[in-house]
């Protein structure tokens, strides 16, 4: 999966004339966004729900909220960004990504490595918050921010987000009898689709790295890097505050370290029009996704498998 989004960056970076059809990585987000919800929704009607599940959910709110306010803190310091484009690119690194969380799964899974099914359930309820944040953030400093009904709109109702919710209740529903009915299509599938997409994701990236010459500063880079670092310590603690297994303590951790490149730029269109999004999309998807894929993701598995055992 890792090598495929290699391949996919280089070859961007190489400018080859490889490409995926746009409707083509549409249907697999589409696909990948189902199965991933729909399975953990399974897992969650075979667990039921307790408090561990109501204390994940109350962790991963209380990092999206909170992670905001650091990397708006590291931009400032680090970088000359203005507090309106140093609060966009903050809500990036308070939410989440939906395709790392998936590679991370899928990590675990072929490492044997069982998970809580719940951390879908978590992955959904931590897109929002980082962007409530992020306005404040903004309010605070003087500048104009449009909270209307078209904004909530976009951060409750984004289509990943319904997708995502939507599949996990359907899996809680039907269970181990709806999970019989389709495993063909959500199980034997997957491993491929993520392949694919994230070959794709690789071309989208590459694409950013090659028109990021003079948009981003130094600073910025380095921030691409250590957020997500800074993230996944956060997401550590939460999970070892909370009880998670290792496999559910990694994905906690992988989730804090991820940056949204799709609910959130929709919802800083809304809000705040006057933002660059190219240094917010440059950051989370041409050098945070890259980290996570390539360093993140295995690392985030070996040290909570190391401290939490396995």
């Amino acid at each position: 999966m890792i090598l495929s989004f290699v391949l996919g960056l280089f070859a961007s970076i190489a400018r080859s004339e490889l490409s995926v059809p746009e409707a083509a990585a549409k249907m697999m987000s589409l696909y990948l966004l189902f199965a991933i919800g729909f399975k953990g929704g399974v897992a969650v009607a075979g667990h039921g729900i307790d408090g561990h599940l109501l204390a994940a959910m109350a962790g991963g709110i209380a990092l999206s909220f909170l992670l905001p306010f650091l990397a708006f803190a590291l931009l400032r310091m680090s970088t000359g960004l203005s507090a309106l484009d140093a609060a966009a690119v903050a809500a990036h690194y308070g939410s989440i990504s939906i395709v790392t969380f998936v590679t991370a799964t899928s990590v675990l899974s072929a490492q044997g490595i069982a998970s809580e099914g719940y951390m879908v359930a978590v992955a959904a309820a931590m897109e929002a918050p980082a962007i409530v944040s992020a306005l404040w953030l903004v309010a605070r400093s003087g500048a104009g921010v449009r909270m209307d009904a078209r904004l909530w709109h976009e951060i409750l109702l984004n289509g990943s987000i319904v997708l995502l919710v939507g599949a996990f209740l359907i899996g809680a529903v039907t269970g181990e009898a709806g999970m019989d009915r389709i495993s063909a299509f959500v199980v034997a599938p997957f491993q491929g689709v993520l392949c694919l997409f994230l070959l794709d994701m690789g071309l989208v990236a590459g694409r950013g790295l090659r028109d990021a010459r003079g948009v981003i500063s130094l600073g910025a880079v380095v921030f691409g890097v250590v957020m997500p670092i800074l993230g996944a310590v956060a997401g550590l603690a939460v999970a070892l505050i909370i009880g998670l297994s290792p496999g559910g303590a990694a994905l906690m951790m992988t989730l804090a370290a991820s940056a949204s490149y799709i609910a959130v730029p929709a919802a800083m269109r809304v809000a705040l029009p006057e933002a660059n999004p190219s240094i917010s999309l440059t950051l989370s998807l041409g050098i945070t996704f890259p980290f996570n894929l390539t360093v993140g993701i295995p690392t985030y598995v070996a040290v909570a498998t190391a401290i939490i055992g396995g």
